[in-house]
């Protein structure tokens, strides 16, 4: 017999037969990892198994390669979400791109804990829709995927970083992109100061520039080569919350 005590997000549940239910969970030592959880699919554990909980999760299998099952506990429910039709869509599309990004049982935990944090932002009601822009990059460099905002690709400069190479996803200063500005991505100032907030247009050019590397990088490496639905759909709900403000 195997097991394992950990902390997970889920972030899928379907129901198994009768009264089981199947999860899948983003967990911090074990990644993405399901698992069976008996009475799953009852009355009693409906509040529990919701996609963006955060779980006490044990599981157990005969060989380490089985499915096996979860004991589950709550540990934070995230129901607020639930209330707010935008942060909802971000959630879905988050549970949405790590299910089907990320290996199953690879660690990846850079992105469980910036996961977590986006979540809980959401659930808190902060400034949680800049967080999901630079969600997105850190979701693109844990798979290796990554933009270099380190520097500029022509002159090595480190300041006034304002566009993106979409052929080699490095930075380029103004100076630098010279006439070859209007074939580059622009690169949003709130990307490069960790907690500032999105401005005006800034949101939307921070998901063009994330969705331009996931489409073009991430989504031919998943099953079907295309991005999940539910991406395009936290990006209008994001935009049209963002613009009404």
């Amino acid at each position: 017999m195997v097991e394992w005590r950990d902390e997970g997000i889920l972030i899928g549940v379907r129901r198994l037969g009768e009264s089981a239910a199947m999860i899948e969970t983003l967990t911090a030592t074990h990644g993405r990892h399901a698992g069976v959880v008996k009475g799953g699919a009852s009355r009693r554990m409906a509040p529990i198994l919701q996609p963006g909980a955060q779980l006490a999760l044990h599981w157990t299998a005969r060989l380490e390669t089985h499915l096996g099952t979860f004991r589950v506990e709550p540990v934070r429910s995230r129901s607020s979400i639930m209330g707010d039709s935008a942060a909802l869509a971000a959630l879905g599309a988050v549970v949405s791109l790590v299910s089907a990004a990320l290996p199953e049982r690879a660690p990846h935990p850079a992105l469980y804990a910036a996961t977590v944090a986006l979540l809980d932002l959401m659930e808190e009601g902060g400034d949680w829709m800049s967080a999901y822009a630079r969600w997105e990059l850190a979701l693109l460099a844990d798979l290796g995927f990554g933009i270099d905002l380190g520097a500029c690709v022509v002159t090595g400069a480190s300041e006034g970083l304002a566009f993106v190479s979409p052929r080699t996803g490095r930075a380029v200063t103004r100076e630098g992109a010279g006439e070859w500005e209007s074939r580059l991505l622009p690169l949003p100032e709130f990307l490069l100061a960790p907690g500032s907030p999105a401005n005006g247009p800034a949101l939307a050019e921070a998901l063009d520039l994330t969705g331009y590397f996931l489409e073009r990088r991430l989504a031919p490496t998943l099953t079907r080569e295309t991005l999940p639905p539910a991406r395009s759909r936290a990006v209008a709900a994001i935009l049209a919350r963002h613009n009404a403000r």
